[in-house]
């Protein structure tokens, strides 16, 4: 085995056990949403109760709170687009790298 297939399995393994682990090592923990933290934060700071400043803008167009399905369908349409975006810059600076050695190299 390469020492580069050691390295890119023990990499692996190390970010398996950064998500596993901390399932196991925190007992009745609960994840909520950051939303509900900051309000928590703000009421517990100012000892009344928090009023948002505004409604968003989708609840406002449906008359109501969009449902938790919608909500993670936009998270991962955003999510995608975002992806997208990153891994089409990232092959444009490979496939420059790769013009630029392959010109260097016809000149030499």
């Amino acid at each position: 085995m390469t020492q580069t297939k050691k390295t890119v399995i023990g990499l692996l393994l190390i970010v398996v056990l950064i998500a596993v682990v901390p399932l196991f090592m925190l007992k009745g923990a609960e994840f909520g949403g950051s939303d509900d933290a900051g309000s928590v934060a703000i009421s517990e700071m100012t000892g009344s109760e928090y009023e948002p400043w505004f409604t968003p803008v989708m609840e406002t167009a449906i008359g109501g709170e969009l449902p938790g399905e919608i909500e993670s369908l936009l998270f991962c349409v955003q999510t995608g687009i975002g992806v997208g975006i990153i891994a089409f810059v990232m092959g444009r600076f490979v496939e420059r790298k790769k013009l630029a050695d392959k010109t260097k190299n016809k000149t030499a």
